[in-house]
């Protein structure tokens, strides 16, 4: 991968923290699982040499009984006792792991995470960090006891015979060549299982997202046509990829265990010619007809060990991205509450969206952006409450960079609020309480009264406790703006902006919610984005922005006059108003 010198399980270990004592813990039970597993055929082997001679001490069978019952038991415990502890290890470094992943994305530029499908994040942090849980959990305790246990057990038939020993490992190196060529063009065909699962996410999303636009436009045969080539190329890339390597894999599942094959013949040729001892034969046969399964068990685990490497790097595609730098402490005052853009040029990657913008907003000034759509208003609004960074010049806020300010502290002194609001899956009171955690049930309520949502929420089934399903899909888009606007209200920001923040309310609600924000904002800095030029009419300072540029700045009154840009735009916003209705 190139990122670690210590590869993807060394920087998974990394990131266990003080949970990496409980990996340590896992190993050391294992081994002593591993020690208590294989014990039991040094005396079954005792018993059998004992019958073979014709012992007849029943206290030395029942003491060798009791010793394998007492290994047995101390095999399951020690088993247990490290399965416990790798998969409270793994389950806590895969939360640190998404946790880390989720306030990554909070830290990168707006830009570069809606850049991604939703579904394919979704992929990576979901079930990509979930398939690692398997490799984790497992290999460290049972590669132990897989590899650890065998060799010990090799070992001592060696001891015994060593003919004989090499005679078990005859089946071995066949079975590594099947697997070998099950393993062939591995790379290949995991990456199209991951990319065809990406992109089964992507279009899921799309499609049901979607499906308002595709029922109404009758796009529903295409877009299913386009989820149904995702969903066949993705189950096709896995079928195919399995299909390739079953032959392989059963070949390699019954040649390694069949060891009987060479011991059986070789040992009864070896005892008739007396060169080993029934009983030394009989030893041996019990220790070598497990000898393979627990390498057959580790190997099991080459899938998710050859995965690791793809996975692990496009988490950390995620966690390794570049991130908006900001210090962890303020180290220079903030002076008054002037917001000054600075010559600031931006661009979505190659496009260029702004060139020069400079403007100053005092603190308490009610500024407006203005102009045709796509100008780059959205974009110095997104700019100002620091989504995104400039590319080039620089936004100050009380004489201090902003890029110079601690994310935490500088968002405290922001309220965003765009036409496309985001409600999680909480009630309304919870949503209006992101604004200001532990505001009480009475200074929600009362926020949204002054922004005009109280009597449609109390019309509601359950009122403020009235769930607003994913993404606020139970309530219109009106509602879901007016308990934005309550949410942004109740965080008492000393800078507010809203980005058409009333588009999806009708005019009686419009005119409401507007003289609640008048009185809410009150000695705070309002920054409004209106296509609507009647609701900025009385701002401090109009910016009017067309092509990434500022064409003309000025009071309303100031910029009638000058018959420019602003004038045509508001002749044509009271035409349309004096229009009347469209006739049906």
């Amino acid at each position: 991968m190139g990122k670690d010198k210590h590869g993807s399980f060394g920087w998974l270990l990394s990131q266990s923290g003080e949970r990496k004592g409980k990996f340590i813990a896992s190993v050391v039970h294992a081994a002593m699982s591993m020690l208590c597993g294989i014990a039991p055929y040094y005396f079954i082997a005792k018993i059998v040499t004992a019958l073979l001679e014709g012992e007849k001490n029943k206290e030395l069978y029942i003491t060798n009984c009791i010793i394998i019952a007492a290994l047995w038991l101390g095999h399951a415990l020690f088993h247990a006792l490290s399965t416990a502890n790798s998969h409270l290890a793994t389950f806590h470094t895969l939360a640190v792991i998404r946790k880390n992943a989720l306030d990554k994305l909070a830290k990168m530029p707006l830009g570069e995470v809606i850049n991604q499908p939703s579904g394919s994040l979704k992929s990576t942090i979901v079930e990509r960090i979930d398939s690692i849980e398997t490799t984790l959990a497992h290999i460290l305790p049972e590669f132990t006891t897989g590899i650890g246990a065998p060799i010990i057990v090799l070992i001592y038939v060696f001891i015994i015979n060593w003919k004989l020993g090499l005679a078990s490992l005859i089946t071995v190196p066949l079975g590594i060549a099947c697997y070998a060529l099950m393993m062939f063009g591995y790379e290949e065909s995991y990456a199209r299982t991951v990319r065809a699962t990406k992109d089964l996410n992507a279009v899921t999303a799309e499609y049901i997202n979607g499906i308002e636009v595709i029922k109404v436009f009758g796009k529903a045969q295409s877009s299913y046509e386009k989820f149904a080539a995702a969903a066949k190329e993705s189950a096709a890339s896995f079928v195919d990829w399995m299909r390739s390597c079953n032959v392989y894999m059963t070949f390699a599942m019954v040649i390694m265990p069949a060891t009987m094959l060479s011991v059986l013949p070789i040992g009864g040729i070896m005892t008739m010619h007396g060169t080993v001892s029934n009983a030394d034969l009989i030893t041996i046969i019990i220790l070598t007809v497990g000898l393979i399964e627990p390498l057959i068990g580790v190997m099991s685990y080459s899938d998710d060990i050859a995965q690791m490497d793809t996975i692990v790097s496009e988490v950390r595609n995620i966690l390794d991205a570049p991130e908006m730098i900001r210090p962890e402490k303020l180290t220079k005052k903030i002076n008054g509450g002037d917001i000054v853009l600075e010559n600031i040029s931006f661009g979505y990657g190659e496009k260029k969206i702004l060139h020069g913008i400079s403007m100053t907003i005092r603190k308490g000034e009610f500024a407006a952006l203005v102009g045709p759509s796509g100008s780059g208003k959205t974009t110095i609004a997104r700019l100002i409450a620091s989504l995104w960074d400039v590319n080039g010049g620089s936004i100050s806020l009380g004489g201090v960079n902003i890029r110079e300010i601690p994310l935490d502290d500088y968002n405290d002194k922001i309220a965003f609020v765009s036409q496309d609001n985001f409600l999680f899956d909480l009630s309304i009171r919870e949503n209006i309480r992101l604004g200001r955690q532990g505001a009480s049930d009475d200074e929600v309520e009362a926020a949204a009264k002054k922004c005009g949502c109280h009597d449609f929420i109390m019309s509601l089934e359950n009122g403020y406790d009235t769930v607003v399903g994913t993404a606020g899909g139970h309530l219109s888009g009106g509602e879901r703006q007016r308990i934005a606007i309550a949410r942004a209200m109740l965080k008492n920001a000393g800078i507010v902006i809203l980005d058409e923040a009333t588009a999806y309310t009708d005019p009686e609600n419009e005119a409401l919610i507007q003289r609640s924000v008048a009185k809410l904002v009150k000695g705070k800095t309002l920054i409004v984005i209106a296509h609507r030029l009647s609701t900025v009419k009385n701002a401090d300072c109009i910016y009017v922005i067309n092509d990434g540029k500022v064409e003309e700045s000025g009071s309303h009154e100031t910029l009638v006059k000058k018959n420019g840009l602003y004038s045509s735009m508001w002749k044509a916003h009271i035409s349309v108003k004096d229009g009347g209705e469209i006739d049906g």
